[in-house]
């Protein structure tokens, strides 16, 4: 596997038609819903009548776009790249296919401080439950690492295991907390725990954007090295890569924005396992490339997906979690099953 120069120009050039696909679906998805406003009328509305304050629509209607549904689409969409991307990094460090955002066990150490917070009440509080979410996330991703270091080592298959126990015994906690519990907010429980993007506020839109493109910029700016420590860390290090650091900073940078995610949207299962195979597959290995792709069509998918989960079933809706694991899983088989390198 030869890693040449990054073509600056394919790169924009990937990013700017992922982008439109990105807006495309932002677009479509603005106008599809209980109530139904039209594509086509919705596209005149809203880039031909925002200079008379959008009087195309009523104000039913600019009430659901602007105020409920625009939120809920960039959230979906930030969730969607930050778990697509953290996806890439997870795959790459840990050279196992079948790695996801979850896989160290963040996602348990999150759903265990938000369920504590939602049967306590802490729904009150700004930002309760996802700050005890992210707290959560935090306290696994310092156990999973402390577990998993040796002296100033961070052993890849170490730290896997690690994730596998850690998550099992938060998994255990779940359990006993629903299952002993009388309240009758063990249905919000369940429904967090399968995907939740209908509770979105501007603050956390914007607090979870920043972070997340902060995220981002990190997680590039060691793209170059990571190609190279998955080619192999002992040429890394002869080619001046400094490996574990380079490791423990990805590591961290990834874990976090998943538990970014994670503490703000419940567990959307697959996004990050099935993107970052996608990508890799059309547009191949290279992290310059592939962390862009995946980070913008990430977020494509999710609020593709979520869109689905709010119509599907109208007037109710379905958890966001669901529609992933339906698109999800089968696409997977097929990558199995076709016998797909990673």
């Amino acid at each position: 596997m030869v890693f040449r120069t990054v073509n600056l120009p394919k790169v924009l050039e990937i990013s700017f038609v992922l982008l439109m696909i990105l807006a495309g679906s932002i677009i479509v998805s603005l106008f599809v819903g209980v109530t139904d406003i039209g594509i086509v009328r919705g596209i005149t509305g809203l880039f031909y009548g925002w200079r008379e304050g959008y009087a195309g629509f009523t104000h039913l209607e600019k009430e659901i776009i602007f105020s409920i549904r625009l939120p809920r689409i960039l959230f979906a969409g930030i969730v969607g790249a930050a778990l697509s991307m953290a996806g890439v990094v997870f795959q790459a460090l840990l050279r196992n296919p079948l790695a996801d955002p979850y896989i160290l066990g963040i996602s348990g150490g999150a759903a265990v401080g938000a369920i504590i917070g939602i049967l306590i009440g802490a729904t009150l509080l700004p930002l309760g439950i996802p700050g005890l979410a992210f707290l959560g996330a935090v306290l696994t991703v310092i156990i999973v690492f402390g577990i998993a270091r040796t002296g100033a080592q961070l052993r890849s298959n170490t730290l896997l295991l690690a994730g596998v126990i850690v998550n099992a015994f938060f998994s255990a906690i779940i359990m006993f907390l629903i299952s002993t519990s009388t309240s009758s907010d063990v249905h919000n429980v369940m429904f967090w725990l399968m995907g939740d993007l209908s509770l979105a506020t501007t603050g956390e839109i914007v607090l979870t954007g920043t972070i997340i493109l902060g995220g981002f910029a990190i997680l590039y700016a060691y793209a170059r090295p990571m190609n190279l420590i998955v080619v192999s860390e002992e040429t890394a290090l002869q080619l001046g890569i400094n490996v574990e650091k380079v490791k423990k900073i990805l590591f961290v940078a990834a874990s976090l924005i998943t538990g970014v995610a994670v503490s703000v949207s419940g567990i959307i299962g697959f996004v990050g396992l099935v993107i970052p195979h996608l990508m890799r597959m059309v547009l191949g290995p290279d992290h310059r490339i592939l962390l862009p792709a995946s980070f913008l069509f990430g977020a494509s998918f999710l609020v593709v997906a979520d869109t689905i989960a709010r119509t599907l079933m109208a007037p109710g809706e379905l958890p966001v979690g669901v529609i992933t694991a339906i698109c999800g899983a089968p696409y997977f088989i097929y990558l199995l099953r076709k016998g797909r390198g990673f």
